[in-house]
């Protein structure tokens, strides 16, 4: 079976760089599926996680928004942060998740609401993706 490189990279490092068989992640417009020899593609992702399959194997990565390129033979995805699943402080996530929460039930300004949205959208991709 056909393979290409994945990279996910964040601005502060290389979180992943390994060949895979497929990837799974979830852009602006929904799901969408990568295959070998896939038509080139640059789009924005979503909070959510990113599903490498590569040689009966799955890496589930929890990936905090960022953009895909797709090429010929390679996926690079430049994320904001990104963790992978055996990487998460399951703790630690579940703290931000409560913050947010609180953050959400005081109601203060637009700003405010928005930051405390995304950060539990981050807080439940992280807490999903660390009890597969």
């Amino acid at each position: 079976m056909s393979t290409f490189l994945v990279e996910i990279v964040t601005p502060e490092r290389k979180v992943y760089a390994e060949t895979a068989n497929m990837v799974t992640v979830t852009g602006a417009e929904g799901s969408l599926g990568i295959l070998p020899n896939h038509i080139p593609l640059v789009t924005t992702l979503r909070i959510a996680p990113i599903t490498i399959k590569r040689d009966g194997k799955v890496d589930v990565i929890a990936a905090s928004g960022g953009f895909i390129e797709v090429r010929k033979d390679k996926v690079v995805i430049l994320a904001e942060s990104a963790e992978l699943a055996t990487g998460i402080d399951l703790a630690r996530a579940q703290a931000a998740k409560e913050r947010a929460q609180q953050r959400l039930n005081a109601k203060r300004d637009e700003i405010d609401y928005r930051r405390a949205e995304l950060s539990l959208q981050r807080a439940m991709n992280r807490i999903n993706i660390s009890q597969k």
